[in-house]
């Protein structure tokens, strides 16, 4: 079976964790952990990075910064995991989605302001595959409306919108590497932002509410509890693991792009018969997230998946959409037509990527797909 998904490996993580354990600092900001954010703002020119335990928790952490009340809106994709709604959901706001581009499977810029209201407190653009959403459109609404944005780029590690960084442009940025996405640390994440003055009550709340930051740096003699807060600090020992990646990003990403390249040629006569392959705008640099194909419906998705099954290719959907979940129903509501959304999703399947991924079996994906007969 060629699995799906499998967390990228490099061959130094084994030799970092270990040196993690010798350290005697396994715990939260660590020397590793340390690295790894030192990394990404030197790598992505963002003035603070700072590693979570999960994208979820990059996610409640901007939520709290921006500080999200109880009957706010905010605006978002209803093609999203859900936890790009939970983060807002667990301040009281009530979750606006409005309708996807078909094109890029993202936000449509065009439909956003007609859903924002005296109550619309931000925006939330997800990058969806790794593949930039309209972000000039997008930060051109939220200054004229005075509302924050917070990209969640969970899927955009190493992407970039005319050349800037995904996570880099907005009020705050998340990060995810989890052992799906395209750096691992097996569950894990990061925040992003440029302004200053959110670093010192962003510290704390990763800090369970205290100034300890302030004390490991000597700028206090003691520390102590000083607000609300959290624990999202990952142990120093994914960060070992992570940074194994991080130090190679750039080949993990040319053979993630090898291996998008190859499907994207191999499977283009699959459009006479109606089959779409990703689509990316000129104003975006991807990363090889994810290849995908979008099928005629959902019958013929459903036999395509079940055929590459008997074949040895385990192959996957995406998601379904919020709005039409019960919890979804519950906190949030649907702003215009669902045209695409719901269409869409039920279309697209997923196919195997992953950096140890070798060339051969991609060429038996492809073999598979193109000999499969109920399109």
């Amino acid at each position: 079976m060629i699995d799906f998904n499998k967390a990228p490996f490099t061959g130094k993580e084994t030799e970092y964790m270990q040196q993690a354990i010798q350290s005697g600092k396994m715990c939260g900001d660590g020397p590793f952990t340390k690295k790894c954010a030192e990394w990404i703002r030197a790598q992505y020119h963002v003035n603070h990075a700072l590693l979570t335990t999960s994208c979820t928790h990059a996610l409640e952490m901007a939520a709290y910064l921006a500080d999200i009340q109880p009957g706010d809106e905010v605006i978002m994709p209803s093609y999203t995991f859900c936890s790009t709604a939970d983060a807002f959901v667990m301040r009281g706001a009530r979750i606006v989605f409005v309708d996807i581009r078909p094109d890029t499977m993202n936000i449509d810029e065009r439909l956003i302001e007609d859903a924002i209201t005296e109550k619309t407190r931000a925006i939330v653009p997800v990058h969806y595959a790794g593949v930039a959403c309209a972000m000039d459109e997008i930060l051109a609404l939220a200054a004229k409306y005075n509302l924050k944005v917070i990209e969640d780029a969970a899927q955009g590690v190493n992407a970039r919108y005319k050349g800037k960084p995904l996570g880099t442009m907005g009020d705050f940025g998340c990060y995810s590497f989890h052992e799906t996405k395209n750096y691992t640390m097996g569950e894990g994440g990061a925040l992003l932002f440029q302004d200053d003055a959110y670093l010192e009550r962003a510290e704390i709340l990763r800090e369970k509410g205290t100034d300890r930051s302030k004390f490991f740096r000597g700028q206090v003699d003691k520390y102590t509890w000083v607000d609300f807060g959290s624990s999202y600090l990952p142990s120093d020992l994914n960060a070992a693991y992570l940074y194994a990646q991080l130090e190679i990003a750039d080949q993990i990403n040319r053979k993630r792009l090898q291996i998008y390249n190859y499907y994207h040629e191999a499977l283009a006569p699959l459009e006479e018969k109606g089959v779409e392959r990703p689509f990316v705008p000129d104003y975006a640099t991807h990363n090889a997230h994810m290849y995908y194909l979008k099928l005629k419906d959902l019958k013929t998705r459903t036999a395509f998946i079940s055929y590459l099954r008997e074949h040895g290719v385990q192959a996957v959907f995406h998601y379904i959409p919020l709005h039409s979940a019960a919890a979804g129903r519950k906190f949030g509501r649907f702003h215009g037509e669902d045209v695409y959304t719901t269409r869409e999703s039920e279309r697209l399947v997923r196919l195997p990527l992953y950096y140890n991924l070798e060339m051969d079996q991609a060429a038996y994906v492809a073999d598979t797909i193109l000999r499969f007969q109920n399109w």
